[in-house]
């Protein structure tokens, strides 16, 4: 995937890129997660070069970064799966702790591993580009969906009165505002649920919600 287009962040026009990343990327890509991902996130989580690699080898199709002004400035990682009943749900089973080992070529679900964009540029609107480029790669491989496991950094403020699939439906509703959950659905996703002990996020409580996104050419 290769587009090239002009964003804004309401003051200034950029050149920016959306494109799958390469074994060159990899320092930017790391540097990228290190400023979204701040503590008390695990740095441990953050992406490491051998990820990164099996990311371009396994599935290059899902491998996506934004670049502005030659910068690596955002990236959104996925592999496809297919879902099946009894199915252990968690970050580190679905996606082989990062390594995407667990990618099936002909999976109908295109699953989301990993968005992030440097807060300096996150009013360029890269992380909709991502989204929307992503959306596209699901048609164009006739997958039925995409889903992806959002973190909900709010969540914890409110643990003690709300439970995570209250929260969501609040989120979902306008009545709150979510850093990840609110973006998500600005994209187009919807709530699917809430996968519980799904990744070591103290923000989250330990919860996800899971999103998703269904293809409008697949019945």
């Amino acid at each position: 995937m290769l587009k090239r287009l002009y964003v804004s962040d309401g003051s200034r026009m950029a050149p920016a890129v959306i494109r799958n990343y390469a074994e060159r990327d990899f320092p930017g890509l790391v540097e990228v997660q290190a400023e979204s991902f701040p503590p008390p996130y695990p740095s441990e989580l953050w992406w490491n070069e051998e990820q990164l690699r099996a990311h371009v080898t396994r599935f290059p199709e899902g491998a996506l970064c934004a670049e502005v002004d030659g910068r690596i400035v955002g990236s959104m990682t996925a592999l496809r799966r297919t879902f099946r009943e009894g199915d252990r749900h968690d970050w580190a089973s679905v996606t082989d702790d990062g390594y995407i080992g667990t990618h099936e070529p002909d999976g109908e679900t295109l699953y989301v591993a990993d968005i992030c964009v440097r807060p300096a540029y996150r009013s360029f609107g890269l992380g909709k580009w991502l989204m929307q480029s992503m959306y596209e790669t699901v048609v164009q491989l006739g997958c039925r969906r995409l889903l992806g496991a959002g973190r909900m950094p709010g969540y914890r403020g409110v643990s003690g009165e709300l439970t995570p699939e209250r929260y969501v439906a609040e989120v979902a509703e306008g009545r709150r505002k979510d850093p990840v959950l609110t973006f998500l659905l600005r994209c187009g996703r919807s709530p699917a649920g809430v996968v519980r002990d799904y990744l070591d996020d103290e923000d989250s409580c330990g919860n996800a919600a899971l999103m998703e996104w269904r293809n409008p050419f697949k019945p």
